[in-house]
Parts: C-alpha cells; structure tokens; sequence
C-alpha cells in the first residue's frame, strides 16, 4: 500500500494540473465551435459566381475546406475527450501515472500534454 501512495501526485499538484485541464478544455471547446462555424459559413459565403469556368475549381475547394473543416473537428472532438477523460483520472488520483510502465509522467510533459497516459519510456518503447 506504501508503494501505492507514493505513485500518485499529491492532492495539492493534482488541483494544479485540473485547473490546467480545465482551462485547456475552455480553450478547446471555443476553438471547436469556431472551427464548426467556420464549416457552417463555407456552404455560401455570398460569392456566388455565375462565371462557369471557374465554377470546377470553386467546387472542389469548397470540398477540400470542407473535409478540412470537417477532419479539424473530428481531431478537436477527440481531443476534448481526452481532456475529460484526464479529468477523471485527476478525480480518481490515478492523474500522472503511465499506463505502461505505473511509473509518474514528468510533470513538465503533463504540463504540454495534459491528456498523457504514457511516460517518455513507454512511448519510445511503441516505436
């Protein structure tokens, strides 16, 4: 049980890094709805040519800013789940420790990756 407890950041860092997850979720989340109303707007933004030359090449950059848009958000979306899901390993206490080698996750990482389960060690060790 010893073990147990000195494998977890303490309560005070654990408050330290939800404050973090919490802002970066804010931050997400604004950055989704602008990446989604930017999708919204690209169906007619008013400048709609009647000249049909250049009619292909609009049609398929609507498409490809589109499926930008669209892969932006997806991306956005997964990572506010991540985010979440991070906040419930702070609830739970389990914040900070590799999910493969149990060890702590350098705070220093934590602080430019909040939703990191896996230490520096077990992520070179996937390569």
């Amino acid at each position: 049980m010893a073990s147990e407890i000195k494998n977890r950041y303490s309560d005070k860092d654990l408050e330290k890094f939800k404050v973090l997850i919490q802002e970066k979720i804010k931050k997400a989340e604004h950055d989704l709805e602008l990446i989604k109303s930017a999708y919204m707007n690209d169906h007619n933004n008013g400048t709609e040519d009647t000249s049909p030359t250049f009619k292909s090449f609009e049609d398929g950059s609507a498409t490809m800013s589109k499926e930008a848009n669209s892969a932006l958000a997806i991306r956005q979306e997964k990572f506010i789940r991540d985010l979440k899901n991070a906040l419930i390993r702070v609830e739970n206490k389990t914040y900070g420790v590799c999910r493969v080698t149990g060890k702590l996750i350098n705070k220093e990482r934590l602080k430019l990756v909040p939703h990191a389960t896996l230490s520096i060690e077990a992520k070179n060790m996937q390569k």
